[in-house]
């Protein structure tokens, strides 16, 4: 395998850039962690447990897939490659070798001891300070984004089209979901602007202050954020409550089961590199 793939791999991962766009200092933290990396997964892939472990043929394939489809197309993936010192056939390569030693971890992970129903009840009933839910504002929005370079976004032409919004929906409340799929510039608008439930603090300082202070069904005025210019529409307020057990049963049996496979992982580890 050619670390150059776990090179890549940590830049994105510490840095959002390729390793020719990190500077010095940077590029030195994720070559020594990348070196590090390697030598753990040389050890997990010369385990016992790594003896029978094989990458289907569809796992790398839709594996492979999903990389080529954030490229326009092959060409560019092979340029993006190249200038990272890959070939597609390097990267496939490690690529198996990644699926391989996620494999084994998963395999070694899966001894962890199954969560009981006690387990759950018990981790329940010791920390009820985790299951206190506070009070939740169902929201839309509708936003109009301010990018200056482009002629017909700028702060002046944005607010005059959300207040245009603004005007329509004084006179008729009931088309807020219709403007918002119409005119938002958000993902949301073709839910009708809907953010779903908010808790204090999700949402931009303006939009958060509107929210926590509105009546249901309540519309905002226009309210600015880093994004843009809003109007902000309270669905439905639901209480502060406490979540019963039944309602966060598997929620916990999961949490506790990771934390268990963690531990077992942690431990295998340990004593893969003592025997090496």
């Amino acid at each position: 395998m050619n670390v150059a793939y776990l090179v890549l791999k940590t830049a994105h991962s510490l840095f959002g850039k390729n390793p020719g766009a990190l500077d010095q200092e940077e590029l030195r933290k994720v070559e020594r962690l990348a070196a590090r990396q390697f030598d753990l997964e040389a050890r997990v892939l010369a385990s016992t447990e790594a003896r029978d472990v094989v990458v289907p043929g569809a796992t790398l394939e839709a594996a492979l897939e999903e990389v080529r489809s954030r490229y326009p197309d092959l060409d560019t993936f092979r340029d993006d490659l190249a200038g990272n010192g890959l070939s597609i056939e390097v990267y496939e390569q490690s690529l198996v070798r990644e699926l391989r030693v996620q494999a084994v971890l998963d395999k070694v992970g899966s001894r962890a001891a199954k969560v009981s129903d006690i387990d759950v009840e018990l981790y329940y009933h010791y920390h009820p300070e985790q299951f206190h839910r506070p009070e939740l504002r169902r929201a839309r929005h509708i936003l109009v984004t301010v990018n200056e370079t482009l002629p017909d976004n700028t702060a002046d032409l944005a607010r005059a089209r959300i207040d245009a919004i603004a005007q329509r929906l004084a006179k008729d409340p009931k088309r807020f979901e219709e403007q918002a799929l119409k005119h938002s510039e958000c993902p949301t608008a073709m839910q009708g602007g809907l953010l779903g439930d908010a808790k204090p603090g999700q949402l931009f300082p303006a939009l958060d202050a509107a929210l926590f202070a509105m009546a249901p069904m309540e519309i905002s005025p226009v309210l600015e954020s880093p994004l843009g210019f809003h109007l902000l529409r309270c669905d439905e307020i639901l209480p502060a409550r406490v979540l019963h057990l039944p309602e966060v049963k598997e929620q916990i049996r999961e949490r506790l089961y990771e934390s268990r496979k963690k531990v077992c992982l942690n431990a295998w580890l340990k004593r893969a590199r003592e025997a090496a």
